[in-house]
């Protein structure tokens, strides 16, 4: 059976936002979690559904289609905890190294899941659900492109949960397109190559929208990353489950959270130290600039009031070129976007 045959067997029953009736038994879990620290951000990386296709004698398509289905099933529980912002590793930029039709199969299945989205148009808007898709989108083919482009637009406006899909994305390309647009950004005079930092380069990833991760869990029982928001998740508890993601079951959703809240003071603790190692750094590098902006200017006498003045200066007109850079690279961004949908628009003029 071929990969697109076998997902369009299964193309009804695949839905992205659900509500069904809880036990009283995860009523009451729940209220117990809520008494503590609950992650308002959680990133999972659902490995394993190859892997439960072979162990069940299923085609690989369906075993991609059963991982959807537990994304799905992970989303309402998270909903359900009040962790309102979930980001997965949908399709890594290495899966493209796959067979021709395991790839085509997982194009095949987004463009269904992003269709299925805009028909759930009015219960993404009722949930208040904004999908977000972060990576190297240029790698996909257009048609998905156009269909991605159309479920973020679609869902742009609602603010009371979000969810990021990880789609041609490594890491390491977030990073390197973060740096590019950096350098873009000094190239055009927009910047100077003192105002880089940290955290603007942060700022510059395809998560800038979104907290780092407070919980990070990984299904298959491996103990690593895969390239997977290794920026942001440097003060993520990692959670790493045994079982295969279409098996992944809300008890281990549980046990992650406990797992979260007995780990919460420590991360918490070290969260607050980076960011006053930072601040103190900023400090200095404003200092150190703005110093050196007294002496070209040849003035070898100057008042303690002077500094504090050119410092304070200096850190506002930093602070407004960034921000001057910062939205000219999500106007860059939108029209991405814009572009694609108004593509689909001409087409569909064009059909008609």
């Amino acid at each position: 059976m071929s990969a697109n045959l076998t997902i369009k067997t299964f193309r009804k029953e695949m839905s992205w936002v659900r509500k069904t009736e809880q036990s009283w038994v995860h009523r009451l879990c729940q209220q117990v979690l809520k008494c503590g620290p609950v992650p308002k951000h959680v990133a999972f990386i659902m490995d394993g559904n190859r892997r439960f296709a072979v162990k069940n004698s299923l085609e690989r398509a369906e075993g991609h289609i059963m991982g959807f289905e537990k994304l799905a099933k992970a989303l309402e529980w998270c909903s359900n905890l009040g962790i309102m912002e979930v980001t997965v590793y949908a399709f890594s930029i290495e899966n493209f190294k796959r067979s021709k039709d395991e790839v085509d199969g997982l194009m095949e299945l987004a463009r269904q899941k992003f269709a299925k989205l805009l028909q759930e148009k009015e219960n993404l808007d009722k949930h208040g659900v904004c999908i977000r898709v972060l990576g190297n989108l240029n790698l996909l083919p257009h048609d998905v492109q156009v269909a991605v482009a159309n479920a973020v637009n679609l869902t742009k406006h609602n603010t009371r949960a979000v969810l990021n899909v990880c789609f041609a994305y490594t890491s390491r390309d977030e990073i390197c397109s973060a740096m590019r647009d950096v350098a873009h950004g000094v190239e055009q005079g927009i910047i100077r190559d003192s105002d880089i930092s940290e955290h603007l380069l942060e700022q510059c990833l395809y998560t800038r929208k979104s907290p780092n991760p407070d919980m990070l869990v990984r299904t298959s029982g491996e103990f690593r990353l895969s390239d997977f928001l290794l920026w942001q998740t440097t003060y993520s508890c990692l959670s790493f489950v045994q079982v295969l993601w279409p098996d992944f079951s809300i008890w281990h959703l549980y046990a992650g959270v406990i797992k979260y809240q007995r780990n919460y003071k420590a991360i918490q603790e070290a969260i607050k130290d980076n960011l006053i190692e930072r601040e103190r750094l900023q400090k200095e590098s404003d200092y150190e600039c703005a110093m050196e902006e007294l002496r070209q200017k040849q003035t070898n006498h100057f008042k303690d009031t002077d500094i504090k003045s050119c410092v304070q200066d200096y850190t506002k007109k930093r602070e407004q070129r960034i921000k001057m850079f910062l939205d000219d690279l999500e106007r860059r961004r939108n029209k991405f976007f814009d572009d694609l949908a108004t593509d689909q628009q001409v087409t569909n003029a064009a059909a008609t």
